[in-house]
């Protein structure tokens, strides 16, 4: 029977206010005798005259979510006494507008990534060089290194540029000496 046991110990309101818990103590469902700090904090918020007459003036069933909030903002209180509950809500909303804002930006990302193909003919090309026709997509089906390795790397053809670097213009100087290990791709080959 859990209502003998309230009738040995008494509830955390009436061990508080040093009175005997009554069989039809108010407090007793609401604030059990394992949680004092609970009553305390609503007692030292609201006062205990003021709980006693909220919860009469309360349907039984409502009385439950009553001393929830009530504890819920008393201890919001005695954590930030100027702003309560009120602080912790307006964080949480700014982080959620926080959050949402960020949730937009890469929503954009996502799309400006995703309408990347622009048309040729829309480009504008500086004079002497000649527009790419297409831009090949990326092939991430080639691997470099050994078969367990896990790396990927593109196809030679991934990136077309109009013009020819500086580093792979072979017709000033030639770099195939095979000195030095300089960035030649020795092992990887085409595949």
């Amino acid at each position: 029977m859990a209502s003998s046991s309230s009738y040995n110990s008494p509830c955390a309101a009436c061990k508080f206010l040093r009175r005997k818990c009554m069989p039809g103590c108010i407090f007793a469902p609401y604030f059990p005798p394992e949680e004092p700090q609970k009553f305390a904090n609503v007692h030292k918020i609201f006062g205990a005259s003021n709980v006693t007459k909220l919860l009469n003036e309360l349907l039984p069933h409502q009385r439950e979510d009553a001393v929830n909030s009530l504890a819920y903002e008393a201890e919001a209180r005695v954590r930030d006494p100027v702003y309560g509950c009120v602080g912790a809500i307006t964080f949480l909303q700014r982080q959620v507008q926080r959050l949402q804002k960020e949730l937009d930006t890469a929503n954009a990302d996502l799309l400006r990534y995703s309408f990347t193909e622009i048309p040729p003919a829309s480009l504008s090309v500086p004079p002497g060089l000649t527009p790419v026709q297409q831009i090949p997509q990326r092939n991430f089906s080639t691997r470099i290194g050994n078969e367990g390795s896990g790396l990927y790397r593109q196809s030679p053809t991934a990136y077309s540029f109009p013009y020819s670097l500086p580093w792979t213009d072979t017709s000033s100087e030639d770099f195939s000496d095979g000195g030095g290990g300089g960035g030649g791709g020795g092992g990887v080959g085409n595949m």
